[in-house]
């Protein structure tokens, strides 16, 4: 490369990132990662860029994955419908094994890869490793779909303090050894209290949350936990963006001081909230 394809730093632009890495170093950031970001290879590339940098500038990201496109892909492979009740993914016997699986496997797997090759250690974990997610049985009608009732945060702050970043399937295991399926919004918000982590960030495939205005829809910008419930009833909320929004509350209302519902599919948009105060997306605060 000569001297004039080469790209020069910009003193400032490190400069203007110190308040930030003051704010955040050594402290966990908590990482929902889902949507286009996850298929996309290059949104991906992306995104484990962040980290990557995120880490090597002296923080601790923890990821949380979804997968419900690709569980929804391989179902349909073997000629099974994918059914949902107010967000959540009925799950009988052979639905279970395809979703640990599909996050288990392929997904953890890949992600713990992408992330070693920046020579930054990575562990992939099921919530079902040293009882890191116990649950039980959210619902019979819903089947093995679970319900977190503890978080084994020793185990990741083991981890953390080896240097290794965590990716974590959100696969849950009861006493007896059954396994659940746990909604990775969900699990993301406990794993985000149990750690204390000052920031949750839901990597999304929409803007943040949306509000109609006149004929168009707009990102409602800040939305303090006392309000949605309001955005519920109204039926600004829905679907499966109600128990997103529902475990994002439970977080700030436990000791997550914001929580980031931003677009995924945005080039960098990990860093774009981390190292700047001119958010994008949604911010749910107490």
């Amino acid at each position: 490369m000569s001297r004039t394809d080469q790209k020069k730093v910009n003193p400032e632009m490190l400069v203007e990132m110190i308040p930030f890495l003051r704010r955040y170093h050594k402290k966990v950031i908590l990482i929902k990662y889902g949507g286009n970001a996850m298929v996309n290879d290059e949104l991906k590339k992306q995104v484990i860029e962040d980290i990557v940098l995120m880490k090597y500038m002296g923080m601790y990201p923890v990821i949380i994955h979804g997968g419900g496109p690709e569980i929804t892909s391989m179902l349909e492979l073997i000629g099974k419908k994918s059914t949902f009740v107010e967000g959540l993914r009925v799950t009988d016997k052979e639905t279970m094994i395809v979703s640990e699986m599909v996050l288990s496997g392929k997904i953890a797997k890949d992600l713990v890869a992408r992330i070693s090759s920046y020579g930054i250690k990575s562990i992939g974990l099921s919530g079902q490793d040293g009882g890191l997610i116990v649950a039980g049985q959210k619902n019979p009608e819903l089947g093995y779909v679970g319900e977190i009732k503890t978080i084994n945060s020793e185990l990741i702050n083991k981890l953390l303090s080896e240097d290794f970043i965590p990716v974590i399937s959100s696969i849950g295991c009861d006493e007896d050894g059954n396994r659940y399926n746990i909604n990775a919004d969900e699990a993301a918000g406990k794993i985000a209290i149990e750690l204390k982590a000052p920031v949750q960030i839901m990597l999304t495939n929409i803007e943040g949350v949306m509000k109609s205005q006149g004929d168009e829809m707009k990102v409602i910008p800040r939305m303090n936990v006392n309000e949605i419930d309001d955005y519920i009833e109204e039926g600004i909320i829905t679907g499966g963006m109600i128990p997103k929004v529902k475990g994002c509350a439970e977080s700030v209302k436990n000791g997550v001081e914001r929580v980031y519902i931003i677009d995924g599919r945005k080039s960098h948009s990990l860093l774009s909230e981390i190292f700047s105060d001119l958010h994008e997306g949604t911010i749910i605060y107490q």
